[in-house]
């Protein structure tokens, strides 16, 4: 299981400064419950992927716990005149990797942030991205590749009848070409070029076969 904390963002501008961060609309907040969106570094990379719900003083964002002190760390660096704070919660909460899985989402770790793009992990065809609502870290590289069609790799579903690892590379033909993302015993989420869905790939020498995903892989 992993396991999830809450980052309580509070202040009187807080949401001017979580909108400027996040690459969803908050504004969506006002009719419903929580939204996915990422929060990506200036070149376009995801730090941090995850829900974000509006709470009676602020917003709350669910976080692996291993990633929340530097998470606020990092988000009191950019928050520079803004009247906002942080409060991390540790309640406990645990997440089932085999359903995040199977629902074709994925569980951006520490050791994986800063390493895939939001089209790579799928978050346009997860409804966390908002092309419409104005600038926020990493806008325009994300934006170029959605409306250039820019996207030659996605995450992708497959069973492996072998233990497989976190960070195992995929390979083709002896070539690495993608690395796996979560794990749950023989299921597996992988960033792959699409191109190579259904080229006999392997994992550790263990052939992999693609699984069905809850949603059609359609371009950026």
């Amino acid at each position: 299981m992993d396991t999830i904390s809450t980052i309580l963002v509070t202040g009187p501008d807080a949401f001017e400064f979580l909108q400027g961060q996040l690459s969803n609309d908050l504004k969506r907040l006002e009719s419903e419950a929580d939204i996915r969106a990422a929060w990506c570094n200036p070149k376009g990379r995801v730090i941090w992927f995850g829900l974000v719900s509006v709470t009676e003083t602020g917003y709350d964002l669910l976080a692996p716990t291993e990633m929340a002190n530097d998470l606020v760390t990092r988000l009191t660096m950019f928050r520079f005149r803004s009247k906002v704070e942080f409060e991390i919660h540790d309640d406990g909460i645990t997440v089932d990797p085999a359903d995040r899985i199977r629902d074709g989402v994925p569980f951006i770790s520490a050791e994986q942030s800063e390493q895939f793009t939001p089209h790579m992990l799928n978050l346009d065809l997860l409804d966390a991205i908002s092309f419409d609502k104005g600038c926020y870290t990493g806008q325009e590289i994300v934006a170029r590749t959605h409306y250039k069609g820019a996207t030659k790799r996605r995450t992708l579903r497959f069973e492996c009848k072998e233990p497989v690892s976190v960070g195992d590379k995929v390979s083709l033909d002896d070539r690495d070409v993608g690395e796996v993302l979560n794990t749950s015993g023989t299921d597996l989420l992988a960033v792959i070029p699409v191109e190579f869905a259904d080229a006999g790939l392997m994992i550790n020498g263990a052939a992999i076969t693609r699984a069905p995903m809850p949603y059609d892989l359609a371009p950026a």
